[in-house]
């Protein structure tokens, strides 16, 4: 298990809520223990799992408490450790709702789940976001919008129990890279969105790649 930090205990953050299905089920004290091992900075392991990764889930909600839960992925490296007790990401052109970048701008609390599939290593991080569109790291992330860093307030890893482990198969081609440009999702082509594009969207360009994202049901 992860060495404890000697931080303020997640045990003291477990609400009436998590109290009470700890005691119907007899794991209170299981939940104490456990508790013992979160962390609210980022230690070497930590650090190295992170920014190996590249892809992670983040659970955002809006200022009524509306959940939503989205998938960021980049190249291994675009989760970065800036500090022992910050995290940065870049935001990447997506399908221009904003869900979980307009929650951050009402809500900052957050809850980002890091999975290593292919050993079923699992690592969470809870803590609070902070949006710059002006943020230093910007430029150093090529086609970020903005970044997003996160100060944690409990890290903590799970166990590996009913995490399938998957193989990567290939990186995503939409990634952007300092080599070329990525492609745009075929779908910004289709006539249902005609008129609807940011006016300096690249998919104005018929002469500008696409490439295959329509989900497939």
């Amino acid at each position: 298990m992860v060495e404890s930090t000697g931080v303020r205990d997640m045990a003291d953050r477990y609400h009436q809520g998590q109290r009470e299905c700890q005691d119907r089920y007899d794991t209170r004290r299981l939940a104490d223990r456990l508790a013992e091992a979160s962390s609210d900075t980022f230690g070497e392991a930590f650090t190295a799992f992170i920014e190996a990764r590249d892809m992670f889930f983040i659970a955002s909600t809006d200022a009524d408490g509306m959940p939503d839960c989205s998938y960021k992925g980049g190249d291994p490296g675009f989760v970065r450790i800036v500090d022992d007790s910050t995290l940065a990401f870049p935001v990447f052109d997506g399908n221009g709702m904003f869900l979980t970048l307009g929650n951050l701008q009402v809500n900052p609390h957050v809850g980002l789940l890091f999975i290593d599939f292919e050993t079923g290593t699992r690592l969470r991080v809870n803590g609070e976001a902070s949006i710059d569109f002006d943020d230093p790291l910007v430029d150093s992330y090529q086609g970020a919008l903005c970044v997003v860093r996160v100060r944690p307030r409990a890290i903590f890893a799970n166990c590996r129990r009913y995490v399938h482990e998957y193989t990567k198969i290939s990186p995503s081609v939409f990634v952007p890279r300092d080599d070329e440009a990525p492609p745009v999702p075929d779908w910004k082509r289709d006539p249902w969105f005609d008129g609807t594009l940011p006016i300096a969207d690249p998919a104005h360009d018929p002469q500008h790649p696409s490439a295959p994202a329509i989900p497939r049901f």
